[in-house]
């Protein structure tokens, strides 16, 4: 009988690096978008990130033709997840970080994304948490405040702050749970347009209506859209998707854990900011839990 703990050999090479790839992508966007919001508003800086993700996917969805949904429930279906995990959850992080949340603080408010999949995907995604992957799930959590802790970069400047982090928080629990219990297989540049659509339709008449859409074009702007565009919402969001198709959402979920920690990496090595050493007690911690929540 092979190993359980042991990688499956018949395994595509992209599932394999899937999860590390989705992760560092995911994980530099809270930093990006920390970046970009120096040089724009919320809104209307997210309404530019899905106009220019849709110019990009059009050549390609008009060259490659993929498969399209052949039935009205799933054009509803992609939809319903693209509202939920483009403008449901980024409005929330956007906004949050914008009436003074810290990026590691979306940050920790977001990754409590497993503990919410872990109780509700018995009951909409039909999968058993077993007493393992609940033990990892705990220590996940632990470790990942710890990290936020020992940056203390906890602290809320506004309660309208935690409140657009808590939204982000459901939304993106919401979309992994549809995607899960509703999603059909289609192809990643068909979602994505799809998605970006639903996006900028909800994004650009909140910030017609809402923002004066003044843009800076410094650099720092063009960097920041330009990760957030094609690292993010084209091949993170494409990632992230597919392995939900591909494997239970409770597993999948868990990889949120890890988002704080390598955030204050990539920041510690972009921004220059300090990891102190509890914060490394609480990376170890979460790592340990991501291996017992995605044995197999």
């Amino acid at each position: 009988m092979p190993d359980p703990t042991l990688p499956n050999p018949d395994t595509p090479l992209w599932r394999k690096a899937a999860p590390v790839l989705f992760l560092l992508l995911w994980s530099g966007g809270f930093v990006f978008v920390k970046l970009g919001l120096q040089y724009a508003q919320p809104l209307t800086f997210l309404a530019l990130r899905f106009a220019c993700v849709g110019v990009i996917l059009m050549l390609p969805f008009l060259w490659l033709r993929p498969q399209v949904p052949d039935s009205r429930s799933g054009w509803m279906h992609l939809a319903i997840v693209g509202v939920l995990m483009q403008p449901g959850y980024l409005c929330g992080t956007y906004l949050s970080m914008k009436n003074g949340m810290s990026a590691g603080a979306v940050a920790l408010i977001t990754c409590q994304q497993p503990i919410l999949i872990g109780l509700l995907a018995p009951i909409f995604a039909h999968e058993r948490v077993d007493v393992r992957r609940w033990a990892g799930l705990v220590l996940g959590v632990g470790g990942a405040c710890l990290v936020i802790v020992a940056n203390a970069s906890i602290k809320a400047a506004s309660l309208a702050g935690v409140m657009f982090s808590v939204l982000a928080l459901f939304a993106l629990t919401a979309g992994t749970l549809w995607e899960k219990r509703f999603g059909a297989p289609v192809h990643p540049v068909t979602a994505g347009i799809v998605q970006c659509l639903v996006g900028l339709a909800i994004s650009l008449p909140l910030a017609l209506s809402l923002e004066t859409l003044q843009l800076q074009w410094a650099p720092g702007l063009m960097l920041s859209l330009a990760y957030l565009v094609l690292g993010t919402s084209i091949v993170a969001i494409s990632l992230l998707l597919a392995m939900i198709r591909h494997g239970e959402a409770s597993r999948v979920s868990a990889l949120f854990f890890l988002v704080p920690p390598v955030t204050a990496v990539i920041a510690a090595l972009a921004l220059g900011e300090s990891v102190p050493a509890l914060a490394w007690l609480g990376m170890a911690l979460a790592a340990v839990g991501i291996h017992l929540v995605m044995r197999t």
